[in-house]
C-alpha cells in the first residue's frame, strides 16, 4: 500500500472476473477491514434496536432507531459528496472513522453505567449514522482510485457482498451478545471494529493525478452535484425510483424487532436470527445479481426486486413462527440487494468521475430518505394497528414501486463512455484574463440549411441540456432576422475558470451531439466561436490591459 503503485499497474484479468478486484492489494486490505467494521455495525444495529426495547421506548421508538440510522445521510450525504469529490478521499474516511470510534466507545461506557434513556440511544444513533453518510461517497468513490474502470462494477458488488456477509452473521452475533452480556458489550465490540479500517487507510497512500484547476467551494461543488443530476434524465429516474423503493423497504429492518417480539414472542436471540435470515438472502442474492445483470435488464432487475421484497415484508407480516418468519426474511434480503447493488451500479456507470461521488450521495440520499421516511410512518403505523398490518402496508408500496417502471424505465447505461473528451485546449486570449476575471459570456454562430432547421433544433435542444449540465448559464439560442442561416447560441460563466471547467468536463458520449451538429452546418464548416468578457461603464479601470483581479495567468492547462 505504500509503493505508489496505482490500480491500473497489475494484471486484473483473473480466471474469475468477479473476484480479479481481489488481486488489487489495496483493494484487497480495504475490503477486509471493511467486512470487519461492517461486522461492528450490525452489532451494534442490533445492540441500539433492542436496547431500545428495554429502556421504555414505544413502537414509534423502536422504528426510530432505524430512522436515526438513515436521516443523517438524507442530511449531510450531498455536503460528504461534494467534499469527497474535492478533497482528500482518504483524509475524509479517516476522519470519518475515528469520529465514529469515538462515539461509538462513549455509548459503550454510558450503557455499561446505566445512563441510557430512548433520547440518549437515539442521539448517539444518529451521531454515530453522521459518520457513516459522511464516510459513504468517499468510500464508493475510492473504488476507482483501487481497481481498473473495467472491474468497476465487480468491486462494487463485492462491496455489497462483504456488507451482506456481514449482514448474514453480524446481527445473530449481536444477538449472542446482548443475551450473553448486554448491549453495552455490543457497542464495544463496534468501537474495537473501527481499528483495523483506521490503520489500513493510515497507510494506504494512492497515486493521484496532479490537480490542474483549483479545487471548488463545497456550496458552488454542491450546486453543481445537483444541477448534473437535475439535467441528466437518468439520474432523475434512478433516484425516483431509489426513493420509492426505500419507502417500502425499510419497514422490513426498522419493525424486525417487532417481529421477534410480539408477532413470533422470542428474544434478542431470535431478533439477530431473523436479520440473519435477511443477511443469507442478500448473500444469495449478491452471488446470483452478476449472472442475473447478464441476462436481465436494468429494469427488469430492479422490478424483481422490488416484488421479491414485496413478498418477503408480506410473509413476515403473515408468518407468527419463527420458521415462517426465516424464508420471508431471506427473500426480503435477496430483493434488498438486488435493488440497491443494481441502482448503485448504474449510477456509478452513468456518471463521470469528476462528479460521481456527488451523484453516489444524491442516491443514498434518495434511497436512505426514502428509508427514514418509511421507517417513521410505517412506525406509526405498527403503533396505531400492530407490525403485522404495518408490514402489509409496506408490501404494497413496493408493488407500487416494481409498477413505477412502467411509467419511468431505468436505462441500461453500461455501454456509454464518460471518460473525458480530451479534446478541448484552453485558448489564447488577446485581452489578458485570470481564473477570477468575468463574467464570461460565449457566443457560438452555426450556419445552417432551412431544411436542417428540424434536425438542428432537437439536437440544439440536446446540446442545452449538456451545457447547462456542466455549468453553463442562461442558455439561449437566436436566429439572426437578417440572415437566416446564421444562428448564434450564447451561454454565461460567472468566471473565466467556471468556463475552463465546464469544457474539460465534455465525454466521449457528448461527442454524439457535437459531431451530429458538424454535419449539420452548411459546407461543414467549423462554428465561430466570440468569448466576451462584460464590463461596467461605471468604473474606469487604471489600464484596460489588465485582468479585473489584476492578478498574473498561472494556470498550467492554458494552451501554448
Amino acid at each position: 500500500m505504500e509503493d505508489g503503485t496505482t490500480p491500473h499497474d497489475t494484471d486484473t484479468n483473473a480466471a474469475d472476473p468477479a473476484l480479479a478486484p481481489f488481486r488489487q492489494p489495496v483493494f484487497r486490505a480495504v475490503w477486509i477491514a471493511s467486512l470487519v467494521s461492517n461486522f461492528g455495525g450490525l452489532i451494534q444495529s442490533v445492540g441500539a434496536a433492542w436496547m431500545m426495547t428495554t429502556v421504555g421506548g414505544t413502537p414509534q421508538q423502536v422504528a426510530l432507531v432505524q430512522g436515526a440510522t438513515t436521516l443523517p445521510i438524507l442530511l449531510l450525504a450531498l455536503w460528504a459528496g461534494a467534499a469527497a469529490d474535492n478533497l482528500d478521499k482518504r483524509k475524509v474516511m479517516l476522519w470519518a472513522q475515528l469520529a465514529m470510534l469515538a462515539l461509538s466507545a462513549a455509548l459503550a461506557v454510558l450503557a455499561w453505567i446505566g445512563w441510557l434513556s430512548p433520547a440518549i440511544l437515539l442521539f448517539f444513533t444518529f451521531a454515530i449514522a453522521c459518520g457513516t453518510a459522511i464516510n459513504g461517497p468517499a468510500w464508493q468513490a475510492s473504488v476507482s482510485d483501487m481497481v481498473p474502470r473495467a472491474a468497476l462494477p465487480q468491486a462494487v458488488a463485492l462491496n455489497g457482498m462483504g456488507f451482506n456477509i456481514a449482514r448474514s452473521v453480524g446481527p445473530a452475533v449481536g444477538g449472542a451478545i446482548i443475551a450473553l452480556a448486554g448491549a453495552a458489550a455490543a457497542f464495544l465490540v463496534n468501537a474495537l471494529s473501527y481499528v483495523g479500517l483506521i490503520v489500513v487507510l493510515a497507510r494506504w497512500r494512492p497515486v493521484r493525478p496532479p490537480r490542474l484547476l483549483p479545487r471548488e467551494q463545497l456550496g458552488g461543488a454542491m450546486t453543481a452535484g445537483l444541477r448534473y443530476a437535475v439535467m441528466s434524465p437518468h439520474l432523475r429516474v434512478v433516484l425516483g425510483r431509489a426513493a420509492i423503493f426505500g419507502i417500502g423497504a425499510s419497514a422490513v429492518p426498522a419493525l424486525l424487532p417487532l417481529v421477534a417480539r410480539d408477532l413470533i414472542g422470542g428474544g434478542p436471540l431470535t431478533y439477530g436470527l431473523l436479520f440473519g435470515g435477511f443477511g443469507l438472502g442478500a448473500v444469495v442474492g449478491a452471488l446470483v445479481l452478476q449472472p442475473l445483470r447478464r441476462r436481465w435488464s436494468t429494469e427488469g432487475v430492479t422490478t424483481l426486486a422490488s416484488l421479491v421484497l414485496a413478498a418477503g415484508a408480506i410473509g413476515a407480516g403473515l408468518g407468527g413462527s419463527l420458521l415462517l418468519a426465516l424464508p420471508a426474511m431471506t427473500l426480503a434480503g435477496a430483493g434488498w440487494v438486488f435493488a440497491l447493488a443494481t441502482l448503485n451500479v448504474s449510477v456509478q456507470l452513468a456518471t463521470p468521475r469528476w462528479v460521481v461521488a456527488r451523484a453516489l450521495a444524491l442516491f443514498q440520499m434518495a434511497a436512505y430518505g426514502g428509508m427514514a421516511l418509511g421507517s417513521w410512518l410505517f412506525g406509526i403505523a405498527a403503533q396505531d394497528h400492530g407490525p403485522a398490518i404495518a408490514l402489509m402496508l409496506a408490501g404494497g408500496v413496493l408493488i407500487v414501486s416494481a409498477l413505477s417502471g412502467r411509467l419511468y424505465p431505468l436505462s441500461d447505461t453500461d455501454d456509454v463512455s464518460l471518460d473525458p473528451l480530451d479534446d478541448w485546449k484552453e485558448p489564447d486570449t488577446a485581452v489578458p484574463v485570470d481564473m477570477r476575471s468575468g463574467p464570461i459570456t460565449i457566443a457560438v454562430e452555426h450556419r445552417v440549411a432551412p431544411e436542417d432547421i428540424v434536425a438542428f433544433l432537437a439536437l440544439m435542444s440536446e446540446r442545452r441540456r449538456i451545457r447547462m449540465r456542466d455549468g453553463a448559464r442562461h442558455w439561449l439560442l437566436s436566429r439572426d432576422l437578417a440572415d437566416p442561416t446564421l444562428w448564434v447560441e450564447r451561454f454565461d460563466f460567472a468566471t473565466w475558470l467556471d468556463y475552463v471547467r465546464h469544457n474539460q468536463r465534455r465525454t466521449i458520449a457528448d461527442a454524439e451531439n457535437q459531431d451530429a451538429l458538424r454535419r449539420l452546418r452548411i459546407g461543414g464548416l467549423p462554428s465561430v466561436v466570440h468569448r466576451l468578457i462584460e464590463r461596467s461603464v461605471g468604473v474606469v479601470p487604471t489600464s484596460l490591459d489588465e485582468p479585473t483581479t489584476r492578478e498574473p495567468m498561472t494556470d498550467p492547462t492554458r494552451a501554448a
